[in-house]
């Protein structure tokens, strides 16, 4: 069970090999929404996650022939990379199974920190089917990703840290996946002070947690369909699930594009990278109906690749009207490109691409498509200058990132 007496231990266990992550408030997001907004930044810990506190833990509390045996997970993430650390700090040998389809980036982070990797399955589900297997044939300790209430325990000592640093906090929110953080951080925040509310944050694709709360079990859903792939569980654990439910006053869920313009506004007014299921708590901010409350969003990771930052930060700018594509059509003359040039420096829209299109009209003297990729300051800016070319006659259509065009 998870007892006060649990994690008081868990806090010492781990405080002696996790990074001090203290509280960051937010100036930003504090005026946004009309309270006291902090940050409690996982994202900074040596893995890139929360995920070292359970693992170590865990390692804490198993018998010495239990280490002698070694440990043995599944998991392409951060879990991956916590329990392999973790094992590296006490000393045991560590085994992690990940899918075949994981990228070699996240392979050979997990190898530098001292375990043994194996690619087999195609997904998580069928390599947690061989871990287990494994783990029966050679007597291995299986750390579950978050259905271990000694896992859940050494990830709620963030609990612990956030109230010894913020003892007046109101809201802790914290991002839901499989529930072994939520389960931790929100049963020891209730132990510490009932009047603290907790809430899960999961996203809308992948609300495992929030239906299963509904139908008073846990409950499967056909599908998890999201870009925050850390929480992208089907299933809750059925160990951690009754916690949740004593616990957790209320799931919130987020849409997938309302992470897209987070990481937006944590990189520009925070310098951070967090990645899009530590952002969940961000998100959900504007959800919460309160105001003049202190409220602590845990951000969870930030192991993020660069090519997902790209995307990610290009379609963010699309969605705040930063970037935006204009459709217009003029004769092929000699000039004419100039002049449309010279409206848009007027209007001070920064051009970042040009598509000459010839072949739109039969008849090139009449008419020739011109499409322009324009930065702009935001919405406002952005109508102004698709005002200004439609004074100037050029009937301006916007076209959709994926290349239609809207009225």
């Amino acid at each position: 069970m998870m007892t006060l007496e649990s994690f008081e231990e868990a806090s010492e266990v781990v405080g002696k090999v996790t990074q001090e992550t203290k509280l960051v408030y937010s100036e930003y997001f504090s005026e946004q929404t009309g309270n006291k907004v902090y940050f409690k930044p996982e994202n900074m810990q040596y893995t890139g996650a929360y995920k070292l506190r359970g693992a170590y833990y865990k390692i804490s509390t198993l018998s010495a022939e239990e280490k002698e045996h070694g440990l043995i997970t599944a998991s392409a993430g951060n879990h991956a990379q916590g329990v392999a650390y973790a094992a590296k700090l006490a000393g045991i040998p560590a085994t992690v199974v990940m899918p075949t389809t994981t990228p070699l980036i996240k392979v050979n982070r997990t190898r530098n920190y001292g375990a043994e990797v194996i690619l087999e399955g195609n997904d998580f589900d069928e390599c947690c089917e061989f871990a287990y297997q494994m783990a029966r044939e050679k007597n291995m300790t299986f750390v579950h990703p978050f259905n271990d209430l000694a896992v859940a325990t050494g990830q709620g000592t963030i609990a612990m840290e956030i109230i010894k640093e913020l003892p007046t906090v109101d809201y802790i929110l914290v991002p839901v996946g499989g529930g072994g953080l939520c389960a931790g951080i929100s049963t020891l925040a209730k132990l510490l002070n009932p009047k603290i509310k907790v809430i899960g944050v999961e996203p809308a694709g992948a609300n495992c947690m929030q239906e299963s709360l509904k139908a008073g079990h846990v409950t499967a859903l056909k599908s998890a369909d999201t870009i925050a792939d850390g929480t992208a569980v089907k299933c809750p654990g059925d160990l951690i699930f009754p916690y949740i439910q004593e616990n957790v006053d209320d799931i919130i869920t987020v849409e997938d594009s309302e992470l897209i313009v987070t990481f937006l506004d944590m990189v520009e007014n925070h310098k951070m990278i967090v990645e899009n299921s530590g952002l969940l708590t961000v998100a959900a901010l504007k959800h919460l109906n309160v105001e003049k409350k202190k409220i602590v969003s845990v951000l969870s990771g930030g192991n993020m690749d660069v090519i997902t930052m790209a995307s990610v930060v290009q379609h963010g700018l699309v969605q705040r009207d930063r970037v935006f594509t204009v459709s217009v059509l003029l004769p092929d003359k000699p000039g004419e490109l100039a002049k449309i040039s010279t409206l848009l420096a007027e209007q001070k829209g920064n051009v970042i691409k040009l598509e000459h299109n010839q072949f739109i009209s039969i008849n090139r003297n009449a008419a020739v498509e011109l499409r322009i990729t324009i930065e702009a300051f935001g919405t406002e800016h952005k109508n102004a200058i698709v005002k200004a070319l439609n004074e100037e006659g050029y009937r301006p259509k916007l076209v959709k990132a994926s290349g239609t065009y809207t009225e």
